[in-house]
């Protein structure tokens, strides 16, 4: 988690730098982004909320996106890791939305994708998203491989 940590720290200083706050929608890391996030001291300054959807109900009831919203896009895909994020963004009326979604193991899910497979989506000025994929089963490692991850990818887009 300390590692976690320190690029959480590197995040906090340019939000709080520019005055800009974040929310997060996490589904296999299950609050391991926010939890580094909020780790740091003064984290009230820029972050304003964050939810694990994990489940279909989840997406529904926590981010009030409706199964016909999800038509032709499926989940643990970058599609969907930019709704997740762009619908954060909105909910929370924050500067920055980001998103995780994947399969943490130690079988993939009912989509196809192995374990080990993530997508990160990222809404500020504008959206992106990236896919990882881990090769490795590991259920613990990858929700952390995946956290620090979406992490790196958030500060990479902080600093453009």
């Amino acid at each position: 988690m300390k590692d976690l940590v320190a690029i959480a720290e590197q995040i906090a200083a340019k939000l709080i730098e520019r005055r800009q706050t974040i929310a997060v929608a996490e589904s296999s890391t299950g609050g391991l982004i926010s939890a580094s996030l909020l780790a740091v001291p003064g984290a009230s300054a820029y972050f304003l909320g964050g939810a694990v959807v994990y489940t279909r109900d989840a997406r529904r009831i926590l981010m009030d996106i409706p199964d016909e919203a999800m038509k032709g896009i499926r989940s643990a895909s970058e599609p969907y890791a930019k709704l997740l994020a762009s619908q954060m963004r909105t909910r929370f009326a924050t500067d920055w939305g980001l998103s995780e979604t994947g399969a943490t193991g130690p079988a993939g899910n009912r989509y196809g994708d192995a374990a080990g497979h993530s997508c990160i989506g990222i809404a500020g000025v504008e959206a992106s998203a990236m896919t990882l994929e881990t090769g490795s089963a590991d259920r613990l490692a990858n929700m952390h491989v995946f956290a620090s991850t979406a992490l790196n990818f958030l500060l990479q887009n902080l600093e453009r």
